[in-house]
């Protein structure tokens, strides 16, 4: 994320504590912030803070940024040459996110007149202050925490946001440890808070969940006003203990009994509303919300209490709380009409929400066409002409190839948007829908943002592929974590190779690949080479190693610039053949050598033919040497293990001693990267642990789930006793039952024998068995007792409450399988939380 600034380089110095160990003459006023060195907008006005960067990165990060026109930087390395950045400004301070921290302190004290709520709790931050703003966005100017910029970073880049014009401010607040809310609370200095609740979330950091509700309350120790729910009779007396610590604090509280501020009457549930009936200061009145469930009750009434703390409670504003909209957190991407990629986000508009889309849209290499549905930005409390100039620069930057800006406000500063390549104007989405072409939009990625009272999901709906209802959803953000993880416990110099191979793991190609390209891993590998081909297609330029080759695709491989694993000799005589005949020289390539494994590779007794070809020769660059575990994951099999890495490390040193260069060398896979760090050499693999699974407990416990494959129920049935479900009728029924169909079948990849009871299915919370045999296309399920079902609910195949695991053990086979099998008819959905 970009954040906006309008300060000098030794201001910066300043209010960072740094000091300015390299400077330019001319100090011009800096606009622009950055911690991303893969989103660099505006080079020439941007300051470059290197966070958490190891001195022997940050001097290569800041190079790279340098060659790009970059010329301001603050870091932490105490081993920068000085002499590479001629003309640059270079502050250094003993810790970047502290200093960006202080300069967030300092952006807030110039505001100290602006009222804050401060939000925090183990659930709902990002809810309430999205509703608050639904609510309260018409009387103020509101600035709040982009999307969940909730953390030490993030709260500082939210805060950093303040302009003049607000009137309002809202901010949320997250800790997974002690001692982190101090920070946060001198950056928010929130006058409003609200404690949401508090719940078994980042448990771990903490000694007990009084401890953890402590140090959440540091938020509120110098704000006017706590809003709180009196229910729970534990958390409310260390709430009022703490309250008696801090006496400027006042207590709003919520809740069932009479003492409340605000009383709770009743709550009426309907099918698609709640009713909730309360009593403030004497006077009952009622809020209609369109939610159900226990968690948008307990959000909406916080955000009655900020209302009425605000005396904003009159039936005018109350009636906003029936329009209240679901907060999703969470970029789409889908598959469009005409071979297009369809990125959705109406989530919100404003130039942070825009900065992290477009930086989301940067990400998409498949199609080289980008496309963004844009509507005008409302209550910016920016002068149109200079926020439609900034909006403007931002797709200028990122070379987007078409404009359709929907909104009176837009249309008219149309101006502004002269330099892109096509644009076109309208003033309202229904002009946009009656008017607009659709058929042109084709092989192209399309950004859909907009406020969310323009109703574009009008427009997604229409540019969605219409495929039948059954998902698989991939979290791109729990697939980074995992990464995160994996790269976490490695040494600074080890490199990366991820598989992708298999469709990603059924996951998807390029649109994995593009992710893992973006965040910087150093190898791709799949099996095949057309994998590989689909992946340059789509615009991947990482080094992509091919596993499997035979000579009908040597074409192939080289013309995409594909690095072969040579594990014959009869396909490594035949690939030097090749080079020779077209006069290709250095290709790289690399070795396998079969320890234990007995499926691919050179033998140890193949060594000494194998040091005579490769010994200086011309045609071919070894890249790397590797080998393929057997048991890794096996505590059984620790010492064949071993066995192999000692037989890998004779043979590598054998090679490496016949060449006049070096090579990689590389043996752990998944498993192996947490087991035995004694073999993570030059490189590893990482394979299944990046979709969320290990065998490995202990790193099982600190990876996300990623894939989540949902269906949708098509009908149901009451079915009588002794009747049956079913292809030969294998579902006997002992009851009266009630039978659900489901839009899956084996043909979808969900196995034939999870017939008959042994597979199990996720409906409204509640596993519901098979019953009768798995059908190509449907399966049926018994969902006898389960309540509030209905034709077109949704139900859950695997996912984070029902783990692929599981369904695994059902069908005595293993996760890869599961995934792998995935029918390509299955809709893929990629998201980004």
């Amino acid at each position: 994320m970009n954040v906006n600034i309008h300060y000098t380089i030794h201001e910066l110095a300043g209010f960072t504590g740094g000091i300015l160990i390299k400077e330019d003459p001319g100090d011009s006023t800096l606009h622009y912030l950055s911690l991303d060195s893969r989103r660099i907008l505006f080079p020439a006005s941007t300051v470059f803070f290197s966070i958490n960067s190891r001195d022997d990165k940050a001097a290569v990060f800041m190079q790279s940024l340098y060659a790009k026109g970059v010329r301001n930087f603050l870091a932490d390395s105490k081993h920068i040459d000085l002499d590479l950045f001629p003309g640059a400004n270079i502050i250094q301070v003993e810790n970047t996110v502290d200093a960006l921290q202080k300069l967030a302190i300092h952006h807030r004290h110039e505001f100290t007149d602006l009222p804050v709520i401060g939000i925090t709790g183990s659930n709902g931050k990002t809810v309430v202050k999205e509703w608050l703003f639904q609510l309260l966005n018409h009387e103020y100017s509101i600035v709040r925490s982009p999307k969940s910029y909730n953390s030490q970073i993030g709260v500082p880049l939210s805060v950093l946001n303040i302009l003049p014009s607000n009137n309002l401010g809202i901010f949320e607040a997250g800790i997974s440890m002690p001692e982190e809310m101090e920070n946060l609370q001198r950056i928010i200095q929130p006058t409003i808070g609200i404690l949401t609740n508090v719940g078994n979330a980042h448990d771990e950091g903490f000694e007990s969940r009084h401890h953890k509700l402590d140090e959440k309350l540091l938020l509120f120790q110098q704000a006017k006003m706590l809003i709180v729910c009196s229910n729970d009779e534990t958390i409310f007396d260390d709430i009022t203990l703490f309250q008696k610590a801090h006496p400027s604090l006042k207590l709003f509280t919520w809740g069932n009994g009479e003492q409340n501020d605000v009383r709770i009457s009743s709550i009426e549930r309907g099918d698609l509303k709640s009713v909730i009936e309360v009593i403030f200061h004497g006077k009952p009145f009622s809020i209609s919300i369109p939610f159900t469930d226990n968690a948008s009750i307990e959000n909406a009434i916080h955000c009655l209490c900020v209302l009425c703390i605000l005396g904003k409670n009159a039936e005018k504003n109350l009636s906003g709380f029936g329009a209240l909209e679901g907060v999703a957190m969470r970029l789409e991407i889908k598959p469009g009409i005409n071979r297009c990629t369809i990125i959705n986000d109406s989530y919100s508009n404003d130039l942070q929400s825009l900065s992290i889309a477009i930086d989301f849209l940067k990400k998409q290499k498949h199609h080289s066409r980008k496309t963004v549905i844009f509507s005008d930005i409302l209550q910016s409390g920016i002068e149109p002409g200079i926020l439609y100039d900034a909006v403007s620069s931002l797709f200028q930057q990122h070379q987007i190839d078409q404009l359709i800006g929907i909104g009176e406000e837009i249309s008219a500063n149309r101006e502004a948007f002269s330099a892109l390549p096509n644009c076109s104007f309208f003033n309202d989405t229904q002009e946009f829908l009656n008017n607009f072409p659709f058929h042109l939009f084709h092989d192209e990625t399309i950004l859909i943002k907009g406020a969310r009272k323009f109703a574009f999901e009008k427009i997604s709906h229409l540019l969605e592929e219409k495929v039948h209802e059954t998902v698989l959803s991939i979290n791109l953000s729990h697939l980074l974590s995992n990464l995160k993880t994996y790269k976490q416990i490695l040494k600074p110099s080890t490199k990366l190779m991820c598989m992708v191979k298999a469709f990603s793991y059924g996951s998807g190609s390029h649109e994995i690949a593009s992710v893992l390209e973006f965040n910087k891993v150093d190898y791709l590998a799949v099996a095949y080479a057309d994998e590989g081909v689909d992946l340059r297609k789509a615009g991947i330029s990482l080094p992509i190693m091919v596993m499997n080759i035979n000579e009908n695709g040597f074409d192939a491989i080289v013309n995409n610039n594909l690095e072969p694993e040579l594990f014959s000799f009869k396909i490594l005589h035949a690939f030097i053949d090749y080079l020779v005949k077209n006069e290709i020289s250095n290709y790289p390539v690399h070795l396998k050598i079969d320890t234990g494994m007995h499926r691919l590779g050179f033998s140890e007794d193949d060594l000494v033919e194998l040091k005579q070809i490769i010994s200086y020769n011309k045609f071919l660059w070894i890249k790397s040497v590797f080998t393929h575990l057997v048991a890794s994951d096996d505590e059984s099999e620790d010492k064949f293990t071993l066995q192999q890495f000692h037989a890998f490390q004779n043979c590598a040193s054998a090679l490496q001693a016949h060449l006049p260069y070096t090579f990689l060398k590389h043996i752990s896979n998944t498993s192996a990267i947490g087991r035995f760090p004694e073999l993570e050499m030059d490189m590893v693999r990482l394979g299944i642990g990046l979709y969320g699974i290990e065998s490995n407990e202990s790193m099982q416990k600190n990876l996300k789930n990623v894939s989540t494959l949902n269906t949708t129920i098509s009908q149901i049935k009451k079915v009588k006793a002794n009747d049956t479900v079913g292809y030969n009728r294998k579902g006997k029924l002992y009851r009266d039952s009630s039978i659900a169909t489901v839009r899956l079948g084996y043909a979808d990849g969900y196995a034939r024998s999870l017939g008959n009871g042994i597979g199990k299915m996720l409906v409204s919370g509640k596993l519901a068995p098979v019953i009768g045999n798995v059908c190509m296309d449907m399966t049926m399920l018994d969902i006898t007792g389960i309540e509030n079902v209905h034709e077109g609910d949704q139900v859950m195949v695997f996912g984070e409450e029902l783990p692929v695991q599981l369904l695994a053990g059902w069908a005595h086979t293993i996760p890869y399988e599961i995934l792998t099998s995935i029918s390509q008819r299955v809709k893929r959905v990629y998201f980004e939380e």
